[in-house]
């Protein structure tokens, strides 16, 4: 482990290591705007449709419910390996960083889904019958309502769904993703190298602390109830 420490590791690991910090962070990145793009309206639906929402629907939200229960259910390295054939028929290719996107992509989104309605459950009723009152229609009851009363709320979670973003991307290493994930199954695992498992770890630790404070920080900034 005391080799971690010279420059002859640094100089041998040092570029592997940026290079996968890099592929991580891509990755992460686009499956997150990806899974949002999904996740978000999903999570508005399953608000709004159930029964106390403005849009009830019972059957709809049922169904929805269900989708995003199964999607939950889904370990991710069995769901990343069972639509192999999806990814390469979406993006081209099973491995690399584009193979990783689409599995990152369908078991995040479901996830999100439940932390948007959560999220969106917080907000004070009061403020959505108010709006309602004032004839607002359900468009504008959610932009100008529920999206920025829950803010605070929804920033949070989005640092929680990077954070699970972040996690996957290492599993998706074990099937030839890249990234730091990867470095740790290649170099620490298989070449039995501990010290570049440590680092590896070291690395994912410190992007999900600072993906946290990042997010905390600007949660804390917009909570009008902390001013």
């Amino acid at each position: 482990m005391a080799e971690i420490f010279t420059s002859a590791f640094w100089h041998q690991y040092g570029p592997l290591l940026g290079q996968g910090t890099i592929d991580t962070l891509i990755m992460t990145g686009i499956s997150t705007v990806f899974a949002y793009l999904l996740g978000l309206p999903l999570g508005i639906l399953l608000s709004i449709t159930q029964p106390h929402g403005i849009l009830p629907r019972r059957g709809l939200n049922r169904v929805l419910g269900w989708i995003v229960n199964v999607g939950r259910s889904l370990p991710f390295i069995i769901l990343m390996v069972a639509i192999m054939d999806f990814t390469k028929l979406i993006v081209g290719t099973k491995i690399g960083i584009r193979g990783a996107i689409v599995p990152l992509v369908i078991s995040a989104a479901p996830f999100i889904a439940r932390m948007v309605e959560t999220s969106l459950a917080e907000v004070d009723a009061g403020v959505v019958e108010a709006a309602q009152a004032m004839g607002a229609s359900p468009f504008q009851i959610i932009w100008k309502v529920y999206l920025p009363e829950a803010k605070p709320s929804l920033l949070l979670g989005g640092s929680i769904s990077i954070i699970t973003i972040l996690a996957y991307t290492a599993i998706a290493g074990a099937v030839g993703a890249g990234g730091l994930g990867d470095l740790a199954i290649r170099y620490g695992y298989q070449r039995r190298i501990p010290s570049m498992l440590l680092v590896t770890v070291v690395f994912i630790i410190l992007l999900v602390q600072g993906i946290q404070t990042v997010f905390s920080f600007l949660s804390a900034k917009i909570d009008k109830r902390l001013k």
